[in-house]
């Protein structure tokens, strides 16, 4: 894995690049869904974007997310457990709190299904 953030080790998907070609149409279309679920919300989109911009040194729990939103933290744990669920971030526990980071070239990844799924490039 790589990209550390203060020992937080993101995964990088930035490989599966390659993959897609290779996917069946159906299995391409089925995992375009799963992460599109994913950004369903603009919360999730927000989220995603505060992370993917966060310098690499720099650490973000969830507390940093709730200060950068107007949700309350129930509401971006929520949030913040869709995304995880449906691969755009990871958290690791630091003690009692969770940190996270996006998955490394999840973005790429996830325009690179969409053409293939709408335009078969």
């Amino acid at each position: 894995m790589k990209g550390e953030r203060e020992g937080l080790k993101c995964a990088d998907i930035s490989s599966e690049l390659l993959e897609i070609q290779r996917m069946s149409e159906d299995d391409c279309k089925r995992e375009l869904s799963r992460l599109s679920k994913g950004l369903a919300h603009p919360a999730r989109v927000e989220i995603v974007r505060i992370l993917e911009n966060k310098p690499l040194d720099k650490r973000c729990v969830c507390g940093d997310i709730v200060n950068a939103l107007p949700l309350a933290q129930s509401s971006v744990s929520q949030h913040l457990k869709v995304l995880k669920e449906t691969g755009w971030i990871q958290g690791e526990i630091d003690g009692p709190r969770v940190c996270y980071c996006t998955i490394k070239g999840m973005s790429e990844y996830y325009l690179a299904l969409m053409n293939r799924a709408l335009h078969g490039v």
